[in-house]
């Protein structure tokens, strides 16, 4: 079975419900070409290609850096132009937002750009409008719904395997675990890093032995994070702080015992 992994080109201040874009990003310098050429030299360590979501404002900032993804033999998709949560958006900004990102992307990758990942995940039942949008605009796939429960985004009832969200368009959620009375991701973030990794495997091959694909993500700046200054509210330190110097040795692990392709390699082997 071949797995799904999908990279997050972000700057380390672009965090889910927190707005450190202003006073932070001009304190401090952009990390996002270290982080990402980080993230690239681990790929090819681990002979392992994947989906590169990449933020419009940063690719249009960083060109090369999208090249040198591409030139590496990895998928380029959208993650917006700026680092925006969907339920922020009006329609019309959010088309605006959605052009601009693939009109970037387009004019430095050889090839068409299908894909896209609200940032945050931040897809959630009141922002379902940005299907149509998505599909009007030459998207094939989405990968913003998190089938979970949480304060700041996710459809709990969503299904957890790929689907048909509007005919030609694929939905591709991130990958949930059950535990007690709720799903939760364990694919990426701050699970990826909490769990044991031995829960994390078995249910990994759990999921694969029903035919499953895993859709596993990765955001650039956890191998090189840079928090040591930034004022993180308390309740979200635990999400983005805690076991950041474990990312690195757990995706090693994961990309050592299963095989990970593109999003799109994944829906087109599977005929979805």
């Amino acid at each position: 079975m071949v797995n799904a992994l999908g990279i997050e080109i972000t700057e380390w201040y672009h965090l889910n419900g927190l707005d450190l874009s202003g006073e932070i990003s001009r304190e401090y310098e952009s990390r996002v070409v270290a982080n990402t050429l980080n993230v690239l030299e681990l790929l090819s360590v681990m002979e392992t290609k994947a989906t590169f979501f990449v933020l419009g404002i940063i690719a249009e900032k960083f060109p090369d850096l999208v090249v040198r993804i591409e030139d590496a033999g990895h998928e380029i998709a959208s993650h917006g132009y700026l680092f925006k949560e969907l339920r922020a958006h009006t329609i019309d900004s959010f088309r605006e937002d959605l052009k601009k990102s693939i009109a970037i992307l387009q004019g430095i990758s050889k090839k068409p750009v299908v894909g896209y990942r609200a940032p945050g995940f931040s897809m959630n039942s009141d922002c379902l409008w940005a299907m149509d949008i998505l599909k009007q605009e030459g998207i094939s796939y989405d990968s913003s719904i998190a089938p979970v429960r949480h304060r700041l985004y996710g459809i709990p009832s969503a299904p957890r395997i790929p689907y048909h969200i509007r005919e030609d368009l694929v939905e591709f959620p991130p990958s949930t675990v059950r535990i007690l009375f709720d799903h939760v991701l364990f694919s990426g973030g701050a699970a990826l890093r909490d769990f044991p990794y031995s829960l994390i495997k078995r249910t990994v091959e759990n999921l694969n032995d029903q035919g499953i694909v895993v859709n596993f993500f990765l955001r650039a700046w956890e191998l090189n994070p840079f928090f040591s200054k930034a004022k993180i509210p308390l309740s979200f330190r635990s999400e983005y702080l805690n076991g950041l110097e474990k990312t690195k040795k757990r995706f090693e692990q994961i990309l050592t015992d299963f095989q990970c392709a593109p999003l799109s390699k994944i829906i087109q082997d599977k005929k979805l």
